[in-house]
């Protein structure tokens, strides 16, 4: 009946989608981007615009203090595409890791 439309349930990550009576979940994949060149918030929210133009990313979210972006993704973006995408704003990417992404419950002690 709902083929691959998202369940009204599942809108946190990852992504579920009803298939074959079957719910699925979809990976995703978290790209850890240390960035140098960042000092405020408005920093944060140039870096984050550009990312969100350039790349099909569902969640991503930067930090000044740490010198971090973080993207969650249903597709791996390689280096150089993430690199393209934040240089061409100004600022530098000094490093580069893509993992799967493990959603953390509320209580996530031990990990």
């Amino acid at each position: 009946f709902l083929g691959n439309a998202p369940t009204r349930k599942a809108r946190r990550f990852p992504l579920k989608y009803l298939f074959h009576g079957r719910v699925v979940s979809i990976p995703l994949y978290e790209i850890d981007l240390k960035i140098g060149g960042m000092m405020c918030g408005m920093c944060e929210s140039h870096i984050n615009d550009a990312v969100r133009k350039a790349l099909p990313v569902k969640k991503v979210t930067s930090s000044h203090s740490r010198g971090q972006t973080v993207i969650l993704s249903e597709e791996a973006i390689s280096e150089d595409a993430c690199r393209a995408a934040i240089e061409d704003t100004g600022y530098d990417v000094l490093g580069y890791a893509c993992k799967p992404y493990e959603k953390k419950g509320l209580f996530h002690f031990g990990k």
